[in-house]
């Protein structure tokens, strides 16, 4: 048998499997069923075993041939998936992203369109969590998530803090009058049970238990809030369009940091051009923040 095997044969045999027929074959290849027919012949020859039992009424594939087609499959499937990467003569990067659903809305998605003016060849594949997330199993370059940066199996780089405040909708709002109003409102919760009262002690409040409905993302529950289902305790920098459009409203000033956002890759990753791209990108990025 050769060394290797002609290009046209395999693809000849791989869409007959998939197709079990040689005509349906040759009209997706644009050649003629003799030609499929002969190509697939010449693989069987190499091989020295027969890929196909032909029966009246169609293929039907050997054991060699099950274990032969999904390799191939994969194989045709890769090299498309690369080809489509090739556009007006340039190679497009992929960047494989995992983001924490409330930096994605509030934070990046705004600032998308620059990214990829500014880079026109890197491809962003963003994946939203809530903030367990594994860079080796899911593949990724990057992870962004909030905490307190201690994940010991990555470089952690601080991008921002992100102070939590109380955010309601107008209509709640105009019955805050003070601190103390709070305790006739439904207080929404996250899956961290302490937020609240670390809030109310910042606010001189002696705590008391919080029953509202439990969120694991700041994003749904301040979609909660503004349909006035209750009063959130979230990240305010991630919701500055809301509040400029009227939908939210501050109606305390006090703040407590319960985290930062971290921009993560895992230590054992050789940072890539690409990931120094988009690093240097976010970090000038960073100070526009600070001029909402």
């Amino acid at each position: 048998m050769r060394t290797s095997l002609p290009l046209n044969a395999l693809r000849a045999f791989e869409a007959s499997a998939r197709h079990l027929n040689f005509t349906r074959a040759a009209l997706e290849l644009s050649v003629t069923q003799a030609a499929v027919s002969q190509q697939v012949r010449l693989l069987e020859d190499q091989l020295g075993t027969a890929l196909f039992k032909r029966l009246p009424r169609g293929l039907e594939l050997t054991d060699e041939a099950l274990v032969l087609l999904p390799v191939l499959t994969e194989a045709f499937s890769q090299i498309q998936t690369v080809l489509k990467r090739f556009e007006g003569g340039y190679f497009h990067e992929v960047l494989t992203i995992a983001v924490v659903g409330t930096f994605a809305v509030g934070w990046l998605l705004p600032r998308l369109k620059a990214f990829r003016e500014q880079h026109p060849f890197i491809e962003l594949k963003i994946l939203t969590n809530n903030n367990v997330v594994n860079l080796a199993s899911e593949g990724l370059d990057f992870a962004i998530r909030f905490g307190t940066g201690t994940w010991a199996a990555t470089d952690n780089r601080l991008l921002f803090d992100a102070p939590h405040t109380v955010l309601c909708s107008p209509e709640i709002a105009r019955r805050l009058t003070t601190p103390e109003s709070l305790t006739k409102e439904i207080l929404l919760r996250s899956y961290r049970p302490d937020e609240w009262d670390k809030w109310m002690t910042a606010a001189g409040l002696a705590p008391w238990r919080a029953t509202g409905a439990v969120f694991d993302s700041s994003r749904l529950m301040v979609e909660a809030a503004m349909q006035a289902e209750g009063v959130a305790l979230v990240p305010v920098s991630m919701f500055a369009r809301e509040l400029e459009s009227g939908n939210l409203v501050r109606p305390f000033a006090t703040e407590i940091t319960l985290g930062s956002y971290w921009l993560t890759r895992l230590k054992s990753k050789r940072m890539s051009s690409t990931m120094q791209v988009f690093d240097d990108w976010i970090s000038r990025e960073l100070p526009l923040l600070s001029e909402r």
